[in-house]
C-alpha cells in the first residue's frame, strides 16, 4: 500500500510541478498571450489533466481485469477443491509459500499447454492467481516446480503487478502530455505561416498527425523503460523463489527452461509475469520482459 500511494503521489506531483512551472513561466514572460496571438491553444493545464486521466485509465482497467482475463485467455482450471494428489500438492506448496511470504492464499490453477511456463497475476497481492502449465508439470520434478511456484509467489509478495501498472501509468502520462505539447508547438509554427482559407482544417490535421507520430515515438522509448524494469523484477523474483524453495532448486528450474529449444511467451500482459519470457538477443533484448536465462542463473550462483 505504501508503494502504491508513493508512486501515485509521485505521478500527481509530476503533473502538478509541470503545471506550476508553466504558470510561473507564463506569468513572467506572457507565453500564453503570445501563443494565443499565434492561434495556439495554450491550456496546458487541461492537457496535463487529460494526460493524467488517459495515462492511468488504461493501465488500471487492465490491472483490474487481469485475473479474470487470464483465466479466460489461458483456460485456467482453478483448483477450488483438490481432486487428486498432484492438485493437493500444488495447493499445499502455494499455501506454505504464501504464509511464509506474508500474503493471503492466492488462487491456484493449471492451464493446458505443452510449453514449460507459469504466471502470477491479480490486482492486489492478497487477491492473486498463480497458475502453472501442464507442460511444466510434465517436464519438471517436484523440487523444480516448487522453485517456480516460489518465483511466482515472490512476484505477488513484491507487489509487482501493481508496481508495473503504476510505472506504466506514469510513463503513459508523460507520453500523452509531451506528444500533445509537441503537436501543439509544431502546429503553431506551421499554422503561423498558413494564411489561406483552409487554416482551420490544416490546423486540426497537422495537430492530430503530429500527435500520433510523437505518441508512437515516445511510447517506443517508454516501452524500453518498462521492459528494463520488468527484467529487474525477474532477478528479484528469482531471489525470492530461492529464498522460499532453495537456491539450488531455483537454479535447476531455470536450467530446465534453458534446455528448452524455443520457449514461447505468454500472451499479452501475462508476458511480464511468467517464469520464461522467451529468447532474444541484440537490440531485441531491450524489449524482453525477462533477462537471458544464463544471466539469471549466474546471478543466483553468485549469491552467498
Amino acid at each position: 500500500m505504501k508503494r502504491t500511494l508513493l508512486l501515485m503521489a509521485t505521478n500527481f506531483a509530476i503533473v502538478a510541478v509541470l503545471g506550476v512551472v508553466w504558470n510561473i513561466l507564463d506569468s513572467m514572460f506572457g507565453i500564453s498571450q503570445a501563443l494565443r496571438g499565434m492561434g495556439l491553444p495554450a491550456e496546458f493545464g487541461y492537457i496535463a489533466l487529460m494526460s493524467l486521466v488517459m495515462g492511468f485509465a488504461g493501465a488500471f482497467i487492465s490491472l483490474a481485469m487481469s485475473k479474470s482475463s487470464a483465466k479466460r485467455s489461458m483456460g485456467v482450471h482453478v483448483i477450488e477443491h483438490p481432486t487428486n494428489q498432484q492438485e493437493q500438492w500444488l495447493f499445499n506448496i502455494v499455501a506454505k509459500q504464501a504464509e511464509k511470504s506474508g500474503i493471503d492464499m492466492p488462487e491456484v490453477g493449471i492451464f493446458d499447454s505443452p510449453e514449460v511456463n507459469a504466471f502470477a497475476t491479480g490486482a492486489r497481492r492478497n487477491s492473486a492467481l498463480v497458475a502453472v502449465s501442464t507442460g511444466l508439470l510434465n517436464t519438471m520434478n517436484a523440487d523444480e516446480v516448487e522453485a517456480v511456484l516460489g518465483h511466482e509467489i515472490a512476484h505477488v509478495a513484491n507487489g509487482d503487478m501493481v508496481t508495473q501498472t503504476l510505472l506504466q501509468g506514469v510513463l503513459n502520462t508523460f507520453v500523452f502530455f509531451f506528444a500533445r505539447v509537441i503537436a501543439t508547438l509544431v502546429n503553431s509554427l506551421l499554422s503561423g505561416n498558413n494564411n489561406n482559407g483552409n487554416r482551420g482544417n490544416s490546423y486540426g490535421m497537422v495537430y492530430y498527425i503530429t500527435s500520433m507520430v510523437a505518441q508512437m515515438a515516445l511510447g517506443f522509448l517508454a516501452n524500453i523503460v518498462v521492459m528494463w524494469f520488468s527484467r529487474y523484477r525477474e532477478f528479484q523474483a528469482d531471489k525470492g523463489g530461492a529464498d522460499l524453495a532453495g537456491r539450488q532448486k531455483m537454479i535447476d528450474a531455470l536450467k530446465v527452461l534453458q534446455r528448452g529449444s524455443s520457449p514461447h511467451d505468454l500472451p499479452g500482459q501475462l508476458k511480464a509475469f511468467g517464469i520464461s519470457g522467451g529468447l532474444s538477443g541484440g537490440m531485441k533484448k531491450l524489449f524482453m520482459t525477462h533477462p537471458p536465462l544464463e544471466e539469471r542463473i549466474a546471478a543466483l550462483e553468485a549469491q552467498r
